[in-house]
């Protein structure tokens, strides 16, 4: 079991950063992928970003290209989403998901375990 806590999230005019972070219970955070994903109001969960176990390989999605950049900690058990350049459409709730995999995955449904999400919210 793992239990995982989102932070970091708030209000921020476009154009400036945010670092989330994930903290996840249990021993063995190492050999789980993880991801980040979000959900607007009205609109489906998507993915924003994805790591390995080992953190050596990460993806992303386009919207995320270029400003987003995923990291993990796995002696503190927690992953990091660093975000720049921060747009208005970027708002939304964020939720790390862990998946008892040493890969990640882009599909949430691949996730075993999520997060309460945090509230981002990108002032024009």
């Amino acid at each position: 079991q793992v239990q995982l806590v989102e932070s970091g999230g708030g209000l921020v005019q476009a154009g400036g950063s945010l670092r989330l972070s994930c903290a996840a219970s249990g021993r063995t955070f190492s050999s789980y992928a993880m991801g980040w994903f979000r959900q607007a109001p009205g609109k489906e969960r998507e993915f924003v970003g994805r790591i390995s176990w080992s953190g050596t390989s990460t993806y992303y999605a386009d919207s995320a290209k270029g400003r987003f950049t995923i990291s993990r900690d796995n002696a503190k058990n927690t992953v990091y989403l660093q975000m720049n350049s921060l747009k208005p459409e970027d708002t939304a709730v964020y939720y790390c998901a862990a998946r008892r995999n040493y890969y990640s995955s882009a599909f949430p449904y691949e996730y075993d375990y999520w997060g309460q999400g945090t509230q981002v919210t990108v002032s024009s």
